[in-house]
């Protein structure tokens, strides 16, 4: 069993890459807090690729290569998600951090300002102290505004987490998880994102996007994001409690 929990890499701040991706929802894979209201979705599929590299030579030498995809299928009440991320980074051809997830999600409408919700993940983050960790939510969530300018949605219910950490040893804990996504159409051309998660007990996390989508045609659009992941109780060989990511990508929208 799998829901998203996220561990940011703290190893690039800026990447440009090519990406192939829906501006309709929120593309970061490890808040994973998809704007998926079937009751407003204008196509019964949105699905999103995303892939960016960059390398640096010279004095010193470093590479980081990521893909992402998140797909969407919607039908009349209901709405089902699966979304997939991998990450590698390394420095004097020394790998420095390696990060991977998978996961879904499912929504089902009561009305038209109530739903139900469920979604898990597996994460691997070695490098920030997980070898694994599965995270399983369900719950309640309330379509507070929908839209066309402004989107906000809020959940709420349990959870339950498996750690399996790179050091060595495991756990297993309940869990309270809250979450909020707010979506500003600022013009034709132009979205404001703001993601907001938290994953709660004796080790809390909570994860936050904060992203601006500007449209430079009809097909292409340019995306700048800033994700933060904060720890209250990272594992030991990763002490860190927060990590940050900003990366800017050309978005291509199927």
């Amino acid at each position: 069993m799998l829901f998203r929990v996220v561990r940011r890499l703290p190893a690039y701040a800026v990447v440009c890459g090519a990406a192939l991706f829906s501006i309709s929802s929120f593309a970061d894979t490890s808040i994973f807090t998809a704007l998926d209201n079937p009751a407003t979705a204008k196509k019964s599929f949105d699905g999103n690729v995303q892939a960016g590299y960059s390398a640096q030579t010279g004095n010193t030498k470093n590479s980081t290569l990521s893909a992402d995809t998140t797909m969407t299928w919607f039908h009349t009440r209901t709405a089902y998600s699966l979304w997939g991320s991998a990450r590698n980074t390394s420095s004097s051809d020394v790998r420095s951090s390696e990060k991977y997830q998978l996961g879904g999600r499912t929504r089902y409408n009561m009305d038209d300002d109530n739903y139900l919700f469920g979604q898990a993940s597996w994460l691997s983050d070695r490098y920030n102290g997980y070898r694994a960790r599965d995270v399983a939510t369900a719950g309640y969530g309330r379509q507070v505004w929908n839209g066309p300018v402004h989107t906000l949605n809020l959940e709420i219910g349990p959870g339950v987490r498996h750690d399996e950490y790179e050091a060595g040893g495991n756990d297993t804990k309940p869990l309270a998880y809250a979450s909020g996504a707010y979506s500003y159409k600022i013009s034709d051309n132009a979205k404001f994102t703001q993601g907001l998660s938290v994953l709660a007990n004796d080790d809390t996390t909570v994860n936050s996007e904060t992203a601006l989508s500007v449209a430079i045609n009809k097909d292409f659009a340019l995306k700048l994001a800033y994700d933060v992941t904060y720890n209250t109780k990272p594992p030991s060989s990763a002490p860190n409690k927060t990590d940050t990511v900003t990366s800017i990508n050309i978005v291509y929208g199927l």
